[in-house]
């Protein structure tokens, strides 16, 4: 029995394969058209891969897109990060040129000041209550900083030395509105005329140069420069340039707005303009002589 079932399975084993072999022999045939079934299978077949490539496809693009996203998320945090980067180069970049330029100024301003000796400094404090009256720089009695020193920049003169301590002083702007803080100036032309350089406008950022006389021909743009009278500002420092002329209150002087030469509210570096030591002697001389003519 067993080995009737056993031929009976071998049997239709190989009348299946036959039948395979025929179905596909037929298939590979070259046909106008083909039979229904296969016209089924092939319809259902392709329904079945629309059905499933479909959602296959979007999921696929959509997690193609959210790669995508993430890689360009990626590149703009990148990219912004140079930007800034950049930026900061470039303030950096601007800082060094300006300071750099500010110190070529200073160094060939020292070549002129003959009989005095500058002593560089740098601002470090300035306080917003008083901006246009007192800074703090970073040199004191310790560097040879004396009170009533000039203090000026590449540009001109700002100021002179209020007091001192050890490493530090500070420093009172002409700007100050300080009744004492008064300047001897000279406005240049062909007939110099003197004057004082006391108040300021802060509304317009003006210096106010006061005792012209009335009747004096000023004009717009004239160089004003101290006189190195008191013996505290070196000669021929310049202060500014004329803006306009108004006569006083009662009409017997001028008073001329003065545009500062040295900007004011941007002080960084600066120096303190001391007296050297020959120049006091050979002015030690001068009144000794003078003297000696004198009592002659």
């Amino acid at each position: 029995m067993p080995q009737f079932f056993f031929n009976k399975r071998l049997i239709m084993l190989l009348v299946s394969i036959i039948v395979l072999v025929a179905l596909i022999g037929f298939s590979l045939r070259e046909r106008e058209e083909l039979t229904w079934p296969e016209q089924f299978i092939k319809d259902s077949t392709s329904w079945v891969q629309s059905v499933v490539s479909r959602p296959s496809n979007y999921i696929a693009g959509l997690i193609e897109n959210l790669q995508d996203l993430q890689n360009t998320y990626q590149e703009n945090k990148e990219l912004k990060k140079r930007v800034d980067d950049m930026a900061r180069l470039e303030a950096k970049v601007y800082s060094l040129e300006k300071e750099n330029e500010e110190l070529q100024e200073i160094l060939d301003k020292k070549e002129s000041l003959a009989d005095y000796e500058p002593i560089q400094a740098v601002r470090i404090a300035r306080s917003p209550e008083r901006w246009n009256e007192l800074i703090i720089i970073n040199k004191g009695a310790s560097n040879g900083v004396e009170k009533n020193m000039a203090v000026i920049t590449s540009k001109g003169l700002i100021g002179k030395v209020k007091s001192t301590t050890p490493f530090s002083a500070t420093v009172q702007l002409i700007s100050s509105i300080d009744p004492t803080n008064r300047i001897s100036a000279i406005l240049q032309a062909d007939k110099p005329l003197y004057g004082t350089i006391e108040g300021y406008d802060k509304k317009n950022e003006l210096l106010l140069l006061k005792g012209l006389p009335y009747d004096a021909e000023i004009e717009k743009g004239q160089n004003v420069v101290t006189t190195g009278m008191g013996g505290i500002f070196p000669k021929d420092l310049p202060i500014g340039k004329v803006v306009k002329v108004v006569p006083d209150q009662f009409g017997l002087n001028q008073t001329a707005y003065i545009k500062p030469e040295a900007n004011l509210y941007d002080l960084e570096h600066v120096m303190v303009v001391k007296k050297s030591m020959i120049s006091v002697d050979i002015e030690e001389s001068l009144e000794d002589s003078e003297g000696e003519e004198e009592g002659n």
